[in-house]
Order: structure tokens, then C-alpha cells, then sequence
């Protein structure tokens, strides 16, 4: 595997990290067709775990097979494909070294109860993705959930244990509970603030969500004015959240969130490519489509994250 000098430079950044470590970050990004030009775009496929079966995969039901996700990502060209463990499991022999692997080691569920403590069960480990040979570990925090430091407490130990075996650690960064609206779980400086936790945390790959121009804080939103923070368009929010996370020294990537027209999904990713993101991770948008269609589609974002389209 030839490692470019755009890899090399981000690579740069994680000074602490171990050549295995290394190794598999970078065979993350010279993956795929955007390999070796520093932008990603993952596949995550753990809605069944937080959604269920029927929301998830009924409106295309050949995404019930779990071999299904690995051959579209690998088809389509992309970086990666993250999901939990039973799902890694079921394609783990059949595509061994096909495309890189993350698997998630921590779920929730829609049945839970409590909105203000929201958080995740520890449901896959480090040994886990040693014997199925992923490349990274996928965790999600809950920045704001009255659970969060205890969330953060089990990321830290996986994240150890993760670094120390030489794989790469993908943070999942959802603000949610607590006293957070639902307009600011997505407001721009709780994002911002939430990929710098997960930066902090020790991730190498952030993943937030889209933020929009909503100030949630009162103490920050004094700050983003008097700084005259440019929040405008979506392409400086996106330009804000890689500042936030060590000036642009940590991947991060955006999720494609609910499903949403072509035209509002290519605009969005035109805006994560001008503003520096590092690339999307996209699930229902992605295996909720007849297959042709959603290879259409993630043909036309790796273009534009090419600078083609």
C-alpha cells in the first residue's frame, strides 16, 4: 500500500500513536476511490440496533443481509464500513480484507426511557475487533446526557486498550439530554464543543452531526458575537467544528443523518468539501435506496469530493 504525502501530512497529526496505529488509519484513507486525497466516506450500519429491523431496513429489504452492506461499500468504492458486532460477524470470513472494518462497540435502543440520561451499552470490545480484523473501534458519547461521564469513563478505557493494540478509535459525537432543546443538539456551538470532546477523548476519526446556525448556550453565543464567529453559511459552520477540533488536526466527518432529497444531500456534502470536513458517514440515506440508485448516489459524492461535481 503506497501511502500518499496528503495522508502522510494528516498522519502528521497524531503524534502519540504507534506505526500500528498508523498503519490502520491509513489503510482507512487510501481505501476506496477517494483513497489518498485525505477525504473519506464510511458506511455505518448500526440503525438496526438503534431504530429496529422494519425502520431500518424494510423500505429496501435486501438490506436485511448483513453481506449486503459490505458489498455495496466495497462496490461503491468507499473507505470503510462500521456496524456492530453481530453484523461484522455475519461477513467478517467472507470479506476478509476487502475494505477496512470499525466496529462499533457500544449501542443503544429506542425503547429506553430516560431523555435526560440517555446512553449506550458497551456491547463489543477491543479483543473483538483484534479477532475479526478490523482497523478501528467505533464508540458514541452523549455530550450533555446527565450519563455522559460515564460514557466518556468507558471510552477512555477503550480507547487505551484500542491504541495500545494498535487500532484506530472513531468517536461518534451526539449531543442529546439533559437540558440540551432539540434545536441545540445540533446548533453549532454544541457541535463544535462536541467534536472537540471526542477530539480530547483521544479520537482519531470524529463523527458529528451537520450543525445549523442555532446558538444554544448563552454564554458562547456572546462569544461567537462579540468574535464575530462566522456561522452564515454552512460551509463556515462546517470550516468552525475542523477548527474546533485542534485546527484541522483530527479527521472528522459528518453524518448524513435522515433521509433527505439528492439535491439537499449533494449540497450538503459540497458544503463539508468547501469547509474542510474530512468527508461523510452516511447510513439510511445510503442502504435505504434500491441498490442501483444508492450506488448512483454515492458515485456522485465521491465525485464532488473530488472536486468533480
Amino acid at each position: 500500500m503506497k501511502v500518499t504525502q496528503k495522508v502522510k501530512r494528516i498522519l502528521d497529526g497524531y503524534e502519540s500513536d504507534n506505526p500500528g496505529t498508523k498503519a490502520n488509519l491509513a489503510r482507512i484513507l487510501m481505501q476506496g476511490r477517494l483513497g489518498g486525497t485525505g477525504k473519506l466516506v464510511i458506511l455505518p450500519v448500526d440503525q438496526g440496533f438503534e431504530h429496529g429491523p422494519a425502520r431500518s431496513f424494510a423500505p429496501n429489504p435486501e438490506a436485511y443481509d448483513p453481506h449486503y452492506h459490505f458489498q455495496l461499500a466495497i462496490d461503491a468504492g468507499l473507505s470503510a464500513y462500521a456496524a456492530p458486532l453481530g453484523m461484522i460477524e455475519a461477513g467478517a470470513d467472507t470479506f476478509a480484507g476487502s475494505i477496512p472494518t470499525i466496529l462499533k462497540v457500544n449501542s443503544a435502543n429506542s425503547l429506553a426511557r430516560d431523555k435526560h440520561g440517555p446512553t449506550q451499552a458497551v456491547t463489543g470490545s477491543v479483543k473483538d475487533a483484534l479477532r475479526l480484523g478490523c482497523s478501528a473501534i467505533g464508540f458514541t458519547i452523549y455530550p450533555g446526557s446527565d450519563n455522559a461521564f460515564g460514557m466518556f469513563e468507558e471510552l477512555s478505557l477503550l480507547t487505551e486498550e484500542a491504541k495500545a493494540s494498535g487500532l484506530a478509535v472513531v468517536v461518534w459525537s451526539y449531543p442529546r439530554g439533559g437540558d440540551l432543546t432539540k434545536a441545540g443538539e445540533t446548533g453549532i456551538d454544541i457541535c463544535a464543543y462536541a467534536a472537540h470532546m471526542a477530539a480530547l477523548l483521544g479520537a482519531h476519526i470524529i463523527k458529528v452531526k451537520p450543525p445549523t446556525a442555532h446558538l444554544e448556550l448563552e454564554a458562547a453565543k456572546k462569544v461567537y458575537e462579540a468574535k464575530k464567529i462566522d456561522v452564515s453559511t454552512a460551509a463556515a459552520r462546517f470550516a468552525h467544528v475542523v477548527q474546533s477540533c485542534f485546527a484541522g488536526k483530527r479527521i472528522v466527518v459528518f453524518s448524513g443523518g435522515e433521509a433527505k432529497d439528492l439535491d439537499g444531500l449533494y449540497n450538503e456534502v459540497r458544503a463539508i468539501r468547501d469547509g474542510g470536513g474530512n468527508g461523510s458517514i452516511i447510513g439510511r440515506n445510503t442502504f435505504q435506496r434500491p441498490r442501483a440508485e444508492a450506488l448512483a448516489m454515492l458515485d456522485q459524492i465521491v465525485k464532488i469530493y473530488q472536486g468533480k461535481a
